[in-house]
């Protein structure tokens, strides 16, 4: 019995031997020469013929770009608009080496070595042969037939010659003629592909949202007897319908399939739902060749003067352009940094992105295709295009690659002038769904894509026949645009009945880490400096707009709760596909502690969670809160918005009238002193000083040393100077000769009118000592009162009648005595006049810092205009410094934001500790501020502003 038994076991064993050796002789088999990307390489020999290390012969990591190896020399791409490069052209040329085995059983199999990608043109020998003629364009996936090339089972011989500039003159205009930085190297993986005798050699799939499929499968060589099957199942492995099967005409290299398929879930970038597809080539009965794809049922359809269709309904693009980049290597990537980036991209709450200006890597596709994206899949062209010889080769490289991603909607070809129309019908002859082909910068197959068009401009766009969708719009530089003027501009493009959405200026900043400066990031100036975030993804403020403007839910309860609110909250389902029912949220009640307690954290009183009721997508709905009976107790409330996923969309908060209370301390003596020149106060610890003639704080002394606050409250206001009747940039400010910021004190320019002190009375009381300081001019009136225990209020009223786009008091304070702040209010990130939405109010914290622009990224930012603040605390060298806002409404003022040091975007007034009513907008860098929308316009200031703030030093 034992014997039978083993018996069975011995088959079993064979059995699945055999089943694996046959599921192994029909797949196609890879080797990879190099690694896989970033991190995971392997070392090939290398020799350079110029620049760095071009003196003998090293070692290099492939993949790679080899400026980031040490080698070659590292240059910015730019045009500079027929002028030669300043820096002369980098056209180094790269020798590779690389011996490997193949197996011995692989002599009976097609052999192809791939290359996924190297800059720009590559020779290839195997065993000093040749491989087939010089390949030319760098982003393409290109192959070789070496069959008969390789020894198998022996030592073979790969050897690369890669020239950084193109022979071709059309591929260096396409390619590195380009605001981007040019590389050089084989910077994408290296594999070898191990084929049957008879194979499939690449699939054309199109799986509609109705369930009907149908492919193009093409054959490697012809035969007799030979049919394909394709059977579609589940990400559970479930079949799905029936196998499909047609026989291929004899002799012939192509089959056709066709079926349709019931009950499918359709793919959206919010519902990416996809299936597997095997496809099997069979002799006979044999199976000689399986190749599995992906695929996701979706239809495309641009209705001309109507707009973009996903699945039969309008879509808008809320979208992003992104390069292929990281800073340690540039353009050589790896699956976790692909698939960070998409996660960031969807994290802003985005549905799609531009691959500018060139196709990605493999893995960013499939991220997209499975975590959601909409994708305009884009052949290489900056300002310049491929002939039509090499460009049919590339259009063809590109699209048999890529076309079988559910995620890509769009092809597009090249840029702002980088297209060569007699490639636009190229596309259809290589993808079996003909999706549509796009001009970014022009208007093709009834879809206009102008980029960077002000305000006013678009709304003429919109007034035209044809569906507006600005491929690149809001382009960012260092702390501006994104964000700025978004709200603005998607109010308009999402109620336009011709709007196709839109692609923002840049996901990330292209800093390369220099490895001839010690890793120091280069940004080329401003040219690279785009991002929303910095080159390691570091956040700006404008990513947190992005994410709740673009939120698919929007609350549109207000801000500030009626005292009879009934959990009642009123939203808009902005969504395409998604009920909100498939969402939760979570609310959450807490309470601040004012600014002396030092707690740095609010205090949760009550939350919970609720689920999504039912509102269909683009429908208007409610969702109720059952908050407790003392709601009004607590100081805020927060409503989070999450996804069918678990993910933040946005998290609201919801403030009510509450009676500002500041604690003031009755007991205690306050002393007055009058000398000559000043009133001296004493009040606990604390001495201030001021002035008789200005009625400004000179001094103050806490426990007997000096904080060094003072020269205030002085007003100001102050006008951009930036502004254009044309939307040109005034030619002044780009010569440097007249900087932004004008700044006046009043009409009369001969006289100080701000400091022209008319009266100043001083009066003790039993419990404090009052200052009132009366001006002739826009600040009209200053009290002090000094209070016990070193509490100062300061009362202050200005009057100011015209249009501006910075008004308000401020204080000095020296910046290099400054260590951190602490503040109740909205934040963590500083806000524009025109960038308001992506701050949260709470308490936050950071410690000095003052980054330069576009070379240092240390987020968020010290420096800037703060919203919706209650209190502040500053801690210096000298002391502690504490401000609280009793009457609201304005922002608080943290010096001067600094600008990169092109000084492009602004040049603001140094105004240390300040308290503003109006604060500036942030231009971006192609439209000045007065081009991007209401929310950027200068404010018409007038009648009397009056608040009061109390002070406090420890």
């Amino acid at each position: 019995m034992q014997n039978t038994i083993n018996r069975y076991r011995l088959f079993f064993v064979f059995l699945t031997f055999q089943v694996a050796a046959q599921v192994k002789n029909t797949e196609t088999q890879i080797q990879y020469l190099s690694g896989k990307g970033y991190k995971d390489t392997k070392a090939w020999e290398f020799k350079i013929s110029k620049d760095r290390k071009s003196d003998a012969w090293g070692t290099i990591n492939v993949p790679s770009v080899w400026e980031q190896e040490g080698y070659g020399k590292y240059q910015y791409g730019i045009r500079f608009y027929g002028k030669p490069h300043p820096e002369g052209i980098a056209d180094e040329v790269g020798q590779y080496k690389y011996t490997f085995k193949v197996p011995k059983e692989w002599e009976k199999r097609n052999i192809r070595i791939v290359f996924d990608g190297a800059m720009t043109d590559a020779q290839v020998r195997i065993n000093g042969r040749s491989a087939g003629d010089m390949h030319q364009g760098a982003f393409y996936r290109f192959k070789y037939d070496v069959t008969g090339l390789l020894k198998y089972g022996k030592d073979n011989l790969l050897e690369v010659t890669v020239s950084k500039e193109s022979e071709n003159g059309s591929v260096n205009l396409a390619e590195r003629r380009a605001d981007y930085w040019n590389f050089g190297g084989i910077f994408r993986p290296v594999f070898l592909e191990a084929l049957p005798a008879q194979f499939i050699d690449y699939t054309a799939l199109d799986a509609k949202a109705d369930g009907t499929f149908n492919a193009n499968i093409f054959l490697g060589s012809g035969a007799s007897d030979l049919r394909v099957e394709a059977t579609i199942t589940d990400k559970n492995g479930n079949k799905i319908g029936e196998t499909i099967s047609n026989k291929v005409v004899p002799g012939g290299d192509k089959v056709y399939l066709s079926g349709t398929f019931k009950n499918i879930k359709q793919w959206t970038a919010e519902t990416p739902n996809l299936y597997n597809v095997a496809i099997r080539l069979f002799k006979g009965k044999e199976v000689v060749h399986q190749v599995d794809d992906v695929i996701g049922f979706r239809t495309i359809e641009i209705k001309k003067g109507d707009g973009i269709y996903v699945n039969g309904k309008r879509v808008l693009m809320k979208g992003v352009n992104r390069h292929s980049f990281w800073p340690e290597s540039g353009r050589t990537l790896n699956t976790e940094l692909n698939y960070a980036d998409v996660r960031l991209i969807k994290e802003m709450n985005m549905n799609a992105v531009r691959l500018s200006h060139y196709p990605p890597d493999p893995d960013f596709l499939k991220a997209c295709d499975e975590l959601g994206l909409y994708v305009m899949d884009e052949l290489g062209g900056w300002h310049g295009h491929y002939d039509d010889n090499v460009g049919k080769k590339l259009v063809k490289e590109m699209v048999q690659r890529d076309l079988n991603h559910p995620s890509i909607i769009f092809w597009s070809n090249g840029n702002e002038g980088g297209w060569n129309t007699n490639l636009d019908n190229q596309f259809a002859i290589w993808d079996l769904q003909n999706r549509p082909v796009l001009h970014p910068q022009q208007e093709l197959n009834g879809v206009e894509t102008m980029h960077y068009r002000s305000y006013g401009e678009m709304l003429e766009y919109f007034r035209g026949d044809k569906i507006f969708m600005p491929t690149e719009f809001l382009h960012g530089l260092y702390d501006g645009g994104h964000g700025a003027g978004l709200d603005d501009y998607w109010e308009m493009m999402r109620k336009h009945p011709r709007s196709g959405g839109g692609f923002l200026w840049v996901l990330s900043d292209e800093g390369i880490a220099r490895t001839d400066q010690d890793g120091k990031i280069d940004n080329q100036g401003n040219y690279g400096a785009d991002g929303i975030v910095g080159p390691h993804h570091e956040k700006e403020g404008s990513f947190f707009t992005i994410k709740e403007v673009w939120s698919p839910i929007m609350v549109t309860t207000p801000k500030k709760l009626a005292p009879n609110f009934d959990g009642v909250f009123t939203m808009e389902n902005r969504y395409d596909f998604t009920n909100v029912d498939q969402c939760s949220f979570e609310w959450e009640l807490a309470s601040f502690p004012d600014a002396s307690s030092g707690k740095a954290v609010r205090t949760t009183v009550q939350k919970g969670t609720v689920s999504g009721t039912s509102i269909a997508p683009q429908a208007t709905g409610k969702v109720t809160v059952n908050l407790p009976k003392n709601w009004k107790s607590a100081d805020v409330l927060y409503l989070k918005a999450i996804n069918a996923e678990g993910k933040e969309l946005w998290t609201w908060d919801y403030t009510w009238d509450k009676e500002a209370t500041v604690k003031a301390e009755k007991s205690g003596n306050v002393v007055l002193q009058e000398t000559a020149g000043a009133y001296v106060v004493e009040s606990g610890a604390l001495s201030v000083k001021i002035d008789k003639k200005s009625g400004k704080l000179v001094e103050v002394i806490q426990s007997g040393k000096t904080i060094s606050f003072k020269n205030g409250p002085r007003f100001i206001e102050a006008r951009r100077g930036d502004r254009t009747l044309d939307g040109t940039i005034d030619p002044a400010f780009l010569k440097g000769e007249d900087r932004i910021y004008k700044e006046f004190e009043c009409i009369d320019k001969e006289v100080n009118c701000a400091e022209n002190l008319v009266s100043i009375v001083a009066q003790k009381t039993d419990n404090s000592v009052k200052i009132e300081v009366v001006y002739s001019g826009s600040l009209q009136k200053v009290t002090w009162t000094i209070q016990p225990q070193g509490t100062v209020q300061l009362d202050y009223e200005y009057q100011y009648n015209g249009v501006v786009d910075l008004a308000g008091v401020y204080f000095d304070y020296p910046e290099e005595k400054m260590k951190s702040k602490k503040w109740l209010g909205d934040g963590p990130y500083r806000v524009w006049q025109n960038r308001l939405k992506g701050t949260t109010l709470g308490i936050w914290e950071n410690e000095y810092n003052d980054p330069i622009p576009g070379e240092s990224f240390n987020y968020p930012e010290f420096k800037g205009y703060f919203n919706n603040w209650k209190w502040a605390t500053f801690n210096t060298t000298e002391g502690e410094i504490s401000i609280s806002n009793a009457s609201g409404n304005s922002y608080l003022g943290v010096y001067a934001p600094r600008d990169g040091r092109d000084a492009l975007l602004y040049t603001l007034p140094n105004t240390g500790i300040a308290i503003f009513d109006v604060i500036p907008p942030v231009r971006n860098k192609v439209n000045a501020t007065d081009l991007v929308g209401p929310s950027s316009q200068p404010k018409w200031l007038n009648g009397v502003q009056k608040h009061t703030v109390y002070l406090k030093f420890k």
